[in-house]
Protein backbone atom coordinates (compact mmCIF):
# COMPACT_ATOMS: atom_id res chain seq x y z
CA UNK A 1 0.00 0.00 0.00
CA UNK A 2 0.70 3.30 -1.09
CA UNK A 3 1.48 6.36 1.81
CA UNK A 4 -1.16 8.19 0.49
CA UNK A 5 -4.04 4.94 0.96
CA UNK A 6 -6.96 6.35 2.71
CA UNK A 7 -8.04 2.78 5.01
CA UNK A 8 -10.23 5.02 7.36
CA UNK A 9 -13.80 6.50 6.18
CA UNK A 10 -13.23 8.85 8.65
CA UNK A 11 -10.80 10.79 6.61
CA UNK A 12 -13.20 11.45 3.80
CA UNK A 13 -14.23 14.92 4.29
CA UNK A 14 -17.83 15.41 5.87
CA UNK A 15 -18.79 17.73 3.03
CA UNK A 16 -19.23 15.26 0.44
CA UNK A 17 -22.38 14.00 0.37
CA UNK A 18 -21.56 11.00 -1.74
CA UNK A 19 -23.40 7.56 -0.97
CA UNK A 20 -21.48 5.11 1.20
CA UNK A 21 -21.26 2.64 -1.55
CA UNK A 22 -18.22 4.79 -3.32
CA UNK A 23 -15.95 5.33 0.18
CA UNK A 24 -12.84 3.81 -0.22
CA UNK A 25 -12.48 -0.03 0.39
CA UNK A 26 -11.35 -1.03 3.80
CA UNK A 27 -8.83 -3.86 4.81
CA UNK A 28 -11.94 -4.94 6.23
CA UNK A 29 -14.20 -5.00 3.20
CA UNK A 30 -12.21 -6.47 0.77
CA UNK A 31 -13.24 -10.36 0.26
CA UNK A 32 -12.64 -11.13 -2.88
CA UNK A 33 -9.57 -13.83 -2.76
CA UNK A 34 -7.18 -14.29 -6.22
CA UNK A 35 -8.89 -17.63 -6.85
CA UNK A 36 -12.60 -16.19 -6.72
CA UNK A 37 -11.54 -12.85 -8.99
CA UNK A 38 -9.97 -15.43 -11.17
CA UNK A 39 -13.48 -17.71 -11.20
CA UNK A 40 -15.01 -14.09 -12.01
CA UNK A 41 -13.16 -12.85 -15.31
CA UNK A 42 -13.63 -16.88 -16.46
CA UNK A 43 -17.80 -16.49 -15.22
CA UNK A 44 -17.31 -13.04 -17.47
CA UNK A 45 -16.03 -14.43 -20.54
CA UNK A 46 -18.01 -17.40 -20.74
CA UNK A 47 -20.93 -15.59 -21.77
CA UNK A 48 -23.03 -15.39 -25.26
CA UNK A 49 -22.13 -11.85 -25.77
CA UNK A 50 -18.60 -12.68 -26.49
CA UNK A 51 -19.68 -16.29 -28.48
CA UNK A 52 -21.84 -13.61 -30.69
CA UNK A 53 -18.48 -11.43 -31.36
CA UNK A 54 -17.18 -14.89 -32.61
CA UNK A 55 -19.95 -15.46 -34.35
CA UNK A 56 -19.77 -11.99 -36.27
CA UNK A 57 -16.43 -13.18 -37.91
CA UNK A 58 -19.06 -14.97 -40.09
CA UNK A 59 -20.89 -12.63 -42.70
CA UNK A 60 -23.05 -14.32 -45.27
CA UNK A 61 -21.79 -17.41 -44.79
CA UNK A 62 -18.01 -16.77 -45.32
CA UNK A 63 -15.69 -16.33 -42.24
CA UNK A 64 -13.46 -13.04 -42.64
CA UNK A 65 -10.57 -14.31 -40.63
CA UNK A 66 -9.52 -18.25 -40.47
CA UNK A 67 -9.02 -19.83 -37.43
CA UNK A 68 -5.04 -18.78 -37.06
CA UNK A 69 -5.88 -15.51 -37.56
CA UNK A 70 -8.84 -15.12 -35.23
CA UNK A 71 -6.51 -16.66 -32.30
CA UNK A 72 -3.76 -14.45 -33.06
CA UNK A 73 -6.15 -11.47 -33.20
CA UNK A 74 -7.51 -12.30 -29.42
CA UNK A 75 -3.89 -13.28 -27.99
CA UNK A 76 -3.06 -9.86 -29.31
CA UNK A 77 -6.19 -8.02 -27.83
CA UNK A 78 -6.29 -9.69 -24.46
CA UNK A 79 -2.62 -8.97 -24.17
CA UNK A 80 -3.09 -5.49 -24.21
CA UNK A 81 -6.41 -5.82 -22.28
CA UNK A 82 -4.64 -7.57 -19.11
CA UNK A 83 -1.92 -5.08 -19.28
CA UNK A 84 -3.98 -1.86 -19.25
CA UNK A 85 -6.04 -4.05 -16.27
CA UNK A 86 -3.15 -3.81 -14.35
CA UNK A 87 -1.95 -0.58 -15.15
CA UNK A 88 -5.58 1.20 -14.35
CA UNK A 89 -6.39 -0.70 -11.34
CA UNK A 90 -3.64 -0.01 -9.45
CA UNK A 91 -5.06 3.34 -7.70
CA UNK A 92 -8.19 1.40 -6.92
CA UNK A 93 -6.36 -1.37 -5.64
CA UNK A 94 -3.95 0.88 -3.06
CA UNK A 95 -6.65 3.33 -1.95
CA UNK A 96 -10.02 1.48 -2.07
CA UNK A 97 -11.61 3.99 -4.31
CA UNK A 98 -14.38 3.39 -7.06
CA UNK A 99 -13.69 4.42 -10.90
CA UNK A 100 -16.36 7.48 -10.69
CA UNK A 101 -14.20 8.55 -8.09
CA UNK A 102 -10.90 8.00 -9.65
CA UNK A 103 -12.60 10.11 -12.75
CA UNK A 104 -11.93 12.78 -10.61
CA UNK A 105 -8.46 13.30 -10.42
CA UNK A 106 -8.44 14.23 -14.18
CA UNK A 107 -11.60 15.55 -15.53
CA UNK A 108 -12.94 17.36 -12.15
CA UNK A 109 -16.11 16.39 -10.04
CA UNK A 110 -18.26 18.08 -12.77
CA UNK A 111 -16.08 16.88 -15.49
CA UNK A 112 -16.47 13.01 -14.28
CA UNK A 113 -20.10 13.13 -14.51
CA UNK A 114 -19.86 13.11 -18.29
CA UNK A 115 -17.02 10.98 -18.47
CA UNK A 116 -18.68 8.59 -15.77
CA UNK A 117 -22.04 8.45 -18.22
CA UNK A 118 -19.63 7.28 -21.50
CA UNK A 119 -18.54 3.91 -19.37
CA UNK A 120 -22.32 3.51 -18.06
CA UNK A 121 -24.48 4.22 -20.84
CA UNK A 122 -23.15 1.17 -23.00
CA UNK A 123 -23.02 -1.16 -20.08
CA UNK A 124 -26.82 -0.70 -19.88
CA UNK A 125 -26.92 -1.34 -22.87
CA UNK A 126 -24.96 -4.32 -22.75
CA UNK A 127 -27.02 -5.37 -19.29
CA UNK A 128 -29.82 -5.31 -21.32
CA UNK A 129 -28.54 -7.55 -24.71
CA UNK A 130 -26.97 -9.95 -22.18
CA UNK A 131 -30.89 -10.41 -20.22
CA UNK A 132 -32.24 -10.45 -24.09
CA UNK A 133 -30.15 -13.33 -25.12
CA UNK A 134 -30.73 -14.92 -21.28
CA UNK A 135 -33.98 -14.11 -21.84
CA UNK A 136 -33.90 -16.34 -26.03
CA UNK A 137 -32.75 -19.28 -23.75
CA UNK A 138 -34.95 -19.07 -21.07
CA UNK A 139 -37.60 -19.22 -23.52
CA UNK A 140 -36.32 -21.99 -25.52
CA UNK A 141 -36.34 -23.97 -22.23
CA UNK A 142 -40.21 -23.21 -21.91
CA UNK A 143 -41.27 -24.09 -25.10
CA UNK A 144 -39.58 -27.10 -24.52
CA UNK A 145 -41.46 -28.00 -20.46
CA UNK A 146 -44.66 -26.52 -22.46
CA UNK A 147 -45.08 -28.32 -25.85
CA UNK A 148 -44.60 -25.44 -27.53
CA UNK A 149 -47.91 -23.39 -26.32
CA UNK A 150 -45.53 -20.96 -24.41
CA UNK A 151 -43.20 -19.06 -26.96
CA UNK A 152 -43.11 -15.47 -25.30
CA UNK A 153 -39.05 -14.04 -25.39
CA UNK A 154 -40.40 -10.62 -24.22
CA UNK A 155 -42.10 -11.85 -20.96
CA UNK A 156 -38.80 -14.17 -20.47
CA UNK A 157 -36.56 -11.06 -20.77
CA UNK A 158 -38.71 -9.30 -18.46
CA UNK A 159 -38.50 -12.06 -16.09
CA UNK A 160 -35.00 -12.73 -16.07
CA UNK A 161 -34.14 -8.80 -15.57
CA UNK A 162 -36.04 -8.81 -12.17
CA UNK A 163 -34.25 -11.67 -11.17
CA UNK A 164 -31.07 -10.00 -11.72
CA UNK A 165 -32.42 -6.44 -10.21
CA UNK A 166 -33.07 -8.91 -6.91
CA UNK A 167 -29.34 -10.47 -7.04
CA UNK A 168 -27.28 -7.04 -7.40
CA UNK A 169 -29.35 -5.54 -4.57
CA UNK A 170 -26.93 -7.48 -2.50
CA UNK A 171 -23.90 -5.99 -4.00
CA UNK A 172 -20.26 -7.52 -4.43
CA UNK A 173 -21.04 -10.63 -2.03
CA UNK A 174 -23.89 -12.25 -4.63
CA UNK A 175 -21.43 -11.48 -7.33
CA UNK A 176 -18.70 -13.64 -5.98
CA UNK A 177 -20.73 -16.69 -5.30
CA UNK A 178 -22.84 -16.64 -8.20
CA UNK A 179 -19.22 -16.25 -10.55
CA UNK A 180 -17.64 -19.57 -8.89
CA UNK A 181 -20.82 -21.64 -9.27
CA UNK A 182 -21.50 -20.77 -13.61
CA UNK A 183 -18.06 -20.34 -14.62
CA UNK A 184 -17.54 -24.18 -13.50
CA UNK A 185 -20.31 -25.39 -15.16
CA UNK A 186 -21.07 -23.21 -18.02
CA UNK A 187 -17.39 -24.60 -18.79
CA UNK A 188 -18.44 -28.14 -18.69
CA UNK A 189 -21.54 -27.05 -21.00
CA UNK A 190 -19.65 -25.68 -23.64
CA UNK A 191 -17.39 -28.70 -23.30
CA UNK A 192 -19.60 -30.62 -24.75
CA UNK A 193 -21.09 -28.51 -27.50
CA UNK A 194 -17.72 -28.08 -28.48
CA UNK A 195 -17.89 -31.58 -29.01
CA UNK A 196 -20.78 -32.35 -30.74
CA UNK A 197 -19.48 -29.56 -33.38
CA UNK A 198 -16.43 -31.17 -33.60
CA UNK A 199 -17.60 -34.75 -34.36
CA UNK A 200 -20.92 -34.30 -36.15
CA UNK A 201 -20.14 -30.56 -38.06
CA UNK A 202 -15.90 -30.36 -38.13
CA UNK A 203 -16.20 -31.17 -42.80
CA UNK A 204 -18.39 -27.39 -42.86
CA UNK A 205 -16.13 -25.77 -40.00
CA UNK A 206 -13.20 -26.39 -41.63
CA UNK A 207 -15.02 -25.41 -45.41
CA UNK A 208 -15.69 -22.02 -43.93
CA UNK A 209 -13.72 -21.30 -40.69
CA UNK A 210 -10.29 -22.98 -40.76
CA UNK A 211 -9.47 -23.12 -44.33
CA UNK A 212 -10.73 -19.51 -44.96
CA UNK A 213 -8.51 -17.28 -46.62
CA UNK A 214 -9.37 -14.32 -44.36
CA UNK A 215 -7.40 -11.78 -44.17
CA UNK A 216 -4.08 -10.22 -42.39
CA UNK A 217 -5.04 -6.29 -43.15
CA UNK A 218 -7.61 -4.15 -42.32
CA UNK A 219 -10.29 -6.84 -41.22
CA UNK A 220 -7.61 -8.48 -38.56
CA UNK A 221 -6.65 -5.38 -36.81
CA UNK A 222 -10.54 -4.18 -37.00
CA UNK A 223 -10.98 -7.74 -34.84
CA UNK A 224 -8.17 -6.64 -32.70
CA UNK A 225 -9.72 -3.61 -31.92
CA UNK A 226 -13.58 -4.55 -31.27
CA UNK A 227 -11.68 -7.77 -29.30
CA UNK A 228 -10.22 -4.82 -27.00
CA UNK A 229 -13.77 -2.63 -27.57
CA UNK A 230 -15.08 -5.19 -25.61
CA UNK A 231 -13.53 -5.09 -23.24
CA UNK A 232 -12.78 -1.60 -23.26
CA UNK A 233 -15.72 -0.42 -20.79
CA UNK A 234 -14.42 -3.14 -17.90
CA UNK A 235 -10.69 -2.37 -18.03
CA UNK A 236 -11.38 1.31 -17.80
CA UNK A 237 -13.70 1.17 -14.54
CA UNK A 238 -11.15 -1.39 -13.32
CA UNK A 239 -10.99 0.45 -9.73
CA UNK A 240 -14.39 -1.22 -9.03
CA UNK A 241 -13.08 -4.41 -9.22
CA UNK A 242 -9.47 -3.96 -7.97
CA UNK A 243 -11.21 -2.16 -4.76
CA UNK A 244 -13.15 -5.63 -3.52
CA UNK A 245 -9.69 -7.85 -4.14
CA UNK A 246 -7.68 -8.94 -0.78
CA UNK A 247 -4.41 -6.70 -0.56
CA UNK A 248 -0.83 -7.71 -0.92
CA UNK A 249 -1.14 -8.94 -4.76
CA UNK A 250 1.89 -7.40 -6.87
CA UNK A 251 1.17 -5.94 -9.95
CA UNK A 252 3.00 -8.67 -12.15
CA UNK A 253 0.51 -11.11 -10.44
CA UNK A 254 -3.16 -9.17 -11.08
CA UNK A 255 -2.27 -8.69 -14.43
CA UNK A 256 -1.98 -12.55 -14.11
CA UNK A 257 -5.52 -12.85 -13.10
CA UNK A 258 -6.32 -10.94 -15.80
CA UNK A 259 -4.88 -12.68 -18.59
CA UNK A 260 -4.65 -16.67 -17.55
CA UNK A 261 -8.73 -16.58 -17.18
CA UNK A 262 -9.91 -14.44 -19.99
CA UNK A 263 -7.58 -16.28 -22.55
CA UNK A 264 -9.12 -19.54 -21.37
CA UNK A 265 -12.92 -18.29 -21.79
CA UNK A 266 -12.80 -15.55 -24.38
CA UNK A 267 -10.83 -17.68 -26.50
CA UNK A 268 -12.99 -20.47 -26.07
CA UNK A 269 -16.16 -19.16 -26.31
CA UNK A 270 -15.29 -16.96 -29.47
CA UNK A 271 -14.70 -20.17 -31.44
CA UNK A 272 -17.64 -21.72 -30.44
CA UNK A 273 -19.45 -18.32 -31.88
CA UNK A 274 -17.32 -18.45 -34.78
CA UNK A 275 -18.03 -22.82 -35.09
CA UNK A 276 -21.72 -22.56 -34.64
CA UNK A 277 -22.34 -19.81 -37.18
CA UNK A 278 -20.22 -21.42 -39.68
CA UNK A 279 -22.09 -24.82 -39.10
CA UNK A 280 -25.64 -23.03 -39.31
CA UNK A 281 -25.45 -19.56 -41.08
CA UNK A 282 -26.75 -18.28 -37.98
CA UNK A 283 -25.81 -15.46 -35.79
CA UNK A 284 -27.64 -15.43 -32.71
CA UNK A 285 -25.90 -18.72 -30.33
CA UNK A 286 -29.10 -19.66 -28.58
CA UNK A 287 -30.70 -20.32 -32.19
CA UNK A 288 -28.00 -21.72 -33.78
CA UNK A 289 -27.65 -24.24 -30.27
CA UNK A 290 -31.17 -25.45 -31.23
CA UNK A 291 -30.06 -26.29 -34.92
CA UNK A 292 -26.49 -28.24 -33.26
CA UNK A 293 -28.17 -29.59 -30.26
CA UNK A 294 -31.18 -31.48 -32.38
CA UNK A 295 -32.41 -32.60 -28.92
CA UNK A 296 -35.01 -31.30 -26.55
CA UNK A 297 -32.93 -32.76 -23.43
CA UNK A 298 -29.51 -31.70 -24.30
CA UNK A 299 -31.39 -27.93 -25.32
CA UNK A 300 -32.84 -27.75 -21.91
CA UNK A 301 -29.14 -28.17 -20.17
CA UNK A 302 -27.75 -25.54 -22.45
CA UNK A 303 -30.34 -23.12 -22.30
CA UNK A 304 -30.15 -23.40 -19.18
CA UNK A 305 -26.50 -22.16 -18.27
CA UNK A 306 -26.75 -19.57 -21.17
CA UNK A 307 -29.46 -17.91 -18.76
CA UNK A 308 -26.80 -18.52 -15.76
CA UNK A 309 -24.16 -17.27 -17.90
CA UNK A 310 -26.27 -14.13 -18.84
CA UNK A 311 -26.71 -13.55 -15.22
CA UNK A 312 -22.67 -13.83 -14.63
CA UNK A 313 -21.92 -11.27 -17.08
CA UNK A 314 -23.95 -8.76 -15.94
CA UNK A 315 -23.11 -9.45 -12.40
CA UNK A 316 -19.81 -8.84 -13.20
CA UNK A 317 -19.38 -6.24 -15.39
CA UNK A 318 -22.72 -4.85 -16.50
CA UNK A 319 -24.30 -4.11 -13.42
CA UNK A 320 -22.07 -2.53 -10.72
CA UNK A 321 -20.48 0.40 -12.93
CA UNK A 322 -23.37 2.23 -13.87
CA UNK A 323 -24.90 1.81 -10.95
CA UNK A 324 -22.24 3.73 -9.49
CA UNK A 325 -22.53 6.20 -12.22
CA UNK A 326 -26.64 6.74 -10.90
CA UNK A 327 -25.29 6.69 -7.64
CA UNK A 328 -22.98 9.28 -8.18
CA UNK A 329 -25.09 11.49 -10.45
CA UNK A 330 -28.29 11.53 -7.99
CA UNK A 331 -26.48 11.05 -4.29
CA UNK A 332 -29.06 8.28 -4.33
CA UNK A 333 -28.61 5.20 -2.36
CA UNK A 334 -27.13 1.61 -3.79
CA UNK A 335 -29.73 -0.21 -3.87
CA UNK A 336 -32.45 2.68 -5.79
CA UNK A 337 -29.60 2.98 -8.21
CA UNK A 338 -29.00 -0.86 -8.91
CA UNK A 339 -32.77 -0.97 -9.45
CA UNK A 340 -32.93 2.14 -11.75
CA UNK A 341 -29.81 0.27 -13.72
CA UNK A 342 -31.58 -2.90 -14.23
CA UNK A 343 -35.21 -1.20 -15.43
CA UNK A 344 -32.85 0.98 -17.88
CA UNK A 345 -31.63 -2.22 -19.17
CA UNK A 346 -35.24 -3.17 -20.07
CA UNK A 347 -35.59 0.17 -22.36
CA UNK A 348 -32.06 -0.92 -24.46
CA UNK A 349 -33.70 -2.55 -27.61
CA UNK A 350 -30.70 -5.39 -27.44
CA UNK A 351 -32.68 -7.40 -30.01
CA UNK A 352 -31.84 -4.44 -32.86
CA UNK A 353 -27.90 -5.86 -31.97
CA UNK A 354 -28.12 -8.63 -33.36
CA UNK A 355 -30.10 -10.32 -36.06
CA UNK A 356 -30.60 -13.90 -37.16
CA UNK A 357 -28.38 -13.02 -40.46
CA UNK A 358 -25.45 -11.19 -38.95
CA UNK A 359 -23.77 -9.88 -35.58
CA UNK A 360 -22.39 -6.77 -37.19
CA UNK A 361 -24.32 -4.72 -35.36
CA UNK A 362 -23.13 -5.47 -32.25
CA UNK A 363 -19.49 -5.26 -33.66
CA UNK A 364 -20.20 -1.91 -34.41
CA UNK A 365 -21.63 -0.58 -31.03
CA UNK A 366 -18.45 -1.86 -29.70
CA UNK A 367 -16.08 0.29 -32.12
CA UNK A 368 -18.41 3.47 -31.59
CA UNK A 369 -18.11 3.49 -27.65
CA UNK A 370 -14.83 2.37 -27.94
CA UNK A 371 -13.99 5.99 -29.81
CA UNK A 372 -15.01 7.47 -26.26
CA UNK A 373 -13.45 5.15 -24.03
CA UNK A 374 -9.95 4.31 -25.17
CA UNK A 375 -9.09 8.68 -24.67
CA UNK A 376 -10.54 8.81 -21.19
CA UNK A 377 -8.49 5.15 -20.34
CA UNK A 378 -5.17 7.01 -21.70
CA UNK A 379 -5.95 10.53 -19.69
CA UNK A 380 -6.27 8.40 -16.80
CA UNK A 381 -3.34 6.53 -17.18
CA UNK A 382 -1.09 9.50 -18.08
CA UNK A 383 -2.68 11.41 -15.37
CA UNK A 384 -1.52 8.98 -12.60
CA UNK A 385 1.65 7.53 -14.11
CA UNK A 386 3.30 10.51 -16.03
CA UNK A 387 1.75 13.71 -14.32
CA UNK A 388 1.25 12.83 -11.04
CA UNK A 389 3.89 10.22 -10.58
CA UNK A 390 1.10 7.89 -8.72
CA UNK A 391 1.08 9.81 -5.91
CA UNK A 392 -2.69 11.11 -5.07
CA UNK A 393 -4.53 13.05 -2.14
CA UNK A 394 -7.02 10.31 -1.88
CA UNK A 395 -9.27 12.59 0.66
CA UNK A 396 -9.10 15.75 -1.97
CA UNK A 397 -11.33 13.64 -4.63
CA UNK A 398 -14.13 13.58 -1.82
CA UNK A 399 -14.10 17.00 -1.07
CA UNK A 400 -16.12 18.98 -3.66
CA UNK A 401 -15.22 22.27 -3.04
CA UNK A 402 -11.43 21.26 -2.69
CA UNK A 403 -8.67 21.60 -5.89
CA UNK A 404 -10.53 19.02 -8.19
CA UNK A 405 -13.65 20.87 -8.16
CA UNK A 406 -15.32 21.66 -11.55
CA UNK A 407 -14.29 20.53 -14.50
CA UNK A 408 -10.76 19.91 -16.19
CA UNK A 409 -11.09 21.92 -19.75
CA UNK A 410 -7.70 20.18 -21.14
CA UNK A 411 -8.98 16.22 -20.16
CA UNK A 412 -12.98 17.69 -21.33
CA UNK A 413 -10.62 18.74 -25.09
CA UNK A 414 -8.56 16.10 -24.70
CA UNK A 415 -11.26 13.98 -24.99
CA UNK A 416 -12.84 15.28 -27.44
CA UNK A 417 -10.24 15.35 -29.73
CA UNK A 418 -8.94 11.80 -29.46
CA UNK A 419 -12.90 10.89 -29.52
CA UNK A 420 -13.32 12.64 -32.87
CA UNK A 421 -9.90 11.43 -34.51
CA UNK A 422 -11.21 7.92 -33.43
CA UNK A 423 -14.38 8.40 -35.59
CA UNK A 424 -12.00 9.00 -38.79
CA UNK A 425 -11.33 5.15 -39.15
CA UNK A 426 -13.97 3.56 -37.02
CA UNK A 427 -12.60 0.39 -37.68
CA UNK A 428 -9.66 1.36 -35.50
CA UNK A 429 -11.33 3.70 -33.13
CA UNK A 430 -9.59 2.52 -29.38
CA UNK A 431 -6.29 2.68 -30.22
CA UNK A 432 -6.81 5.99 -32.04
CA UNK A 433 -8.74 7.65 -29.47
CA UNK A 434 -5.88 6.42 -27.12
CA UNK A 435 -2.84 7.77 -28.95
CA UNK A 436 -4.69 11.06 -30.43
CA UNK A 437 -6.28 11.83 -26.81
CA UNK A 438 -3.08 10.78 -24.93
CA UNK A 439 -0.60 13.21 -26.68
CA UNK A 440 -3.33 16.17 -26.57
CA UNK A 441 -4.13 16.11 -22.70
CA UNK A 442 -0.39 16.62 -22.22
CA UNK A 443 0.34 19.57 -24.42
CA UNK A 444 -2.92 20.84 -23.24
CA UNK A 445 -2.21 20.39 -19.45
CA UNK A 446 1.55 22.15 -20.04
CA UNK A 447 0.51 24.73 -22.43
CA UNK A 448 -3.06 25.80 -22.15
CA UNK A 449 -5.06 26.83 -19.27
CA UNK A 450 -1.94 28.42 -17.63
CA UNK A 451 -4.14 28.92 -14.29
CA UNK A 452 -5.95 25.91 -13.82
CA UNK A 453 -5.87 24.51 -10.85
CA UNK A 454 -5.78 20.81 -12.07
CA UNK A 455 -1.70 21.12 -12.59
CA UNK A 456 -1.74 21.66 -8.83
CA UNK A 457 0.20 17.98 -7.99
CA UNK A 458 1.23 17.80 -11.77
CA UNK A 459 4.80 17.43 -13.14
CA UNK A 460 3.41 20.68 -15.11
CA UNK A 461 2.44 23.10 -11.48
CA UNK A 462 4.76 26.36 -11.24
Amino acid sequence: MSANTVTNEAQIPQASSLDESLAPKTEAGRTVGPIDYMFMWIGDGVNLGNMTLGASLVVAGIATLNLFQTFAAAIIAIGIISAVFALNDRLGYRTGIPYVVQLRMSFGVKGSIISSLLRGIPAIVWYGFQSWIGGTALNEIAKVFTGGAFDNVVVCFVLLQLVQIGLSLYGFHAIKWVESLTSIVIMVALLYVFGVLLTSHSAVITEKWIHAQGSWGLPFFAFIMMFMGNYAAIFLSAADYSRELKSGISDVKRGFLYFLPILIAYGFVLAIGAMLASTTGISNPVKAFAIVVDNSYITVFVSAFIVMGAIAVNMVANIIPPTYVITLITKLKYKVAVTITGLLALGSFPWVLVQDSSAKGLGMFILIYSAFLGPIVSILLIEYYILRKQNVNVADLYNEDGPFAGYNPAAMLALLIGAGAAFTKVELAWIIGVVVSGVAYILLMKYAFKDSPFKKGTIFEK
